[in-house]
């Protein structure tokens, strides 16, 4: 059976926390890497991570993301003290802040599957196993990578974002799951470039809070 190291960082830094995710994620790459040209007696096994945290204030935008999506320009977040980064997770647009709960897995996908679609999918069903415990309605949308409630409805919010990198079967970044975040900084951004969902997600009330 593998295992996963869980750490919880507090409230941490959003350049911090993708610098230790990039020491892990290369050192986990560079052993791989070490692996694959020595023999069988020299192998050394990789280790598997799951970082729990928050952020201050912050927006992120996955490579494959579009200015286009960002409602203040680069200047006016740092007029407002907010942070931007360009980073290299899939997806695009995203916001993080207090009362969200961030996990960054770091792991081996060699040491369980290899399939990415897979890896998405079972994020997604934790996040739906975990609001179901509190008697909340979380499901998919066809096409597009995340959680809603009640995403059969038109009224669907997204609770939960998805974004992540991969490189010879290691992941890194990961989820962003809104439990009590102040959802007006929403406002500054088209949230995961999906524009007819973008408001419900902006001006949805915090129903996981409130079953807690």
């Amino acid at each position: 059976m593998q295992k996963v190291h869980f750490q919880e960082l507090g409230l941490i830094d959003y350049k911090e926390c993708w610098d230790y995710q990039e020491k892990l994620f290369s050192e986990t790459v560079k052993l791989k890497i070490s692996n694959r040209k020595s023999g069988a007696a020299e192998q050394v096994d990789t280790q598997n991570y799951l970082l729990f945290c928050e952020h201050p204030h912050v927006y992120t935008m996955g490579k494959t993301g579009s200015l286009d999506n960002l409602l203040l320009n680069e200047g006016e977040f740092a007029e407002r003290g907010l942070d931007y980064y360009k980073i290299n997770r899939g997806g695009d647009v995203t916001y993080h802040g207090p009362g969200q709960i961030v996990g960054y897995p770091i792991l081996d996908l060699d040491n369980f599957f290899t399939d990415i679609g897979k890896y998405l999918r079972l994020i997604e069903e934790t996040i739906i196993q975990t609001l179901a415990h509190y008697g909340l309605n979380g499901g998919r949308i066809t096409g597009a990578t995340g959680v809603w409630l009640d995403a059969d409805k038109p009224s669907a919010r997204k609770i939960c974002a998805i974004g992540v990198r991969t490189s010879r079967w290691v992941t890194m970044h990961g989820f962003a799951f809104n439990v009590n975040t102040e959802l007006d900084y929403f406002k500054n951004i088209i949230p995961c470039g999906i524009d007819e969902y973008s408001r419900g997600q902006r001006t949805a009330q915090g129903e996981l809070l409130r079953v807690v």
